[in-house]
């Protein structure tokens, strides 16, 4: 079994593997609309609706007006999602802790000076300057 079904486990959560990703990401950017979501996860509209039907559904997130345009409905976490959440974090920290246990300082700061460099070249949208169409 592979590290990502042993971080649920772990956390002792029982969620469609497809779900669970969404709503740690709902978690970290709430409130999000499903257009941005769509967007971030690359997936169609259409999927990513259904699965956040099925997160509020299940009582993980509540959808809310935008209060910035009152067209969208936003996502955010909910009391029993926000508990997932937290729990999935505990997992991660359980899983990665003796990962990071045997780097040097050097290394652990190198992996997060280049983690951000990364996100901070993703938000940027490097694939929008070399589209070609």
């Amino acid at each position: 079994m592979g590290r990502k079904h042993n971080g649920s486990l772990r956390a002792g959560i029982k969620l469609d593997h497809a779900l669970l990703p969404l709503l740690v990401l709902i978690k970290r950017l709430e409130p999000i609309g499903v257009v941005e979501l769509t967007d971030r996860v690359g997936r169609d509209y259409t999927t990513i609706s259904r699965q956040v039907a099925k997160l509020h559904e299940l009582d993980l997130i509540d959808c809310k007006e935008s209060t910035a345009d009152k067209r969208v409905r936003e996502g955010i976490v909910m009391l029993k999602g926000q508990s997932m959440t937290t729990r999935i974090d505990a997992a991660r920290e359980w899983i990665g802790r003796p990962i990071f246990e045997s780097w040097s300082e050097q290394d652990v700061d190198g992996l997060l000076r280049l983690m951000r460099k990364f996100a901070d070249a993703i938000q940027n949208d490097p694939g929008k300057d070399t589209e070609t169409g």
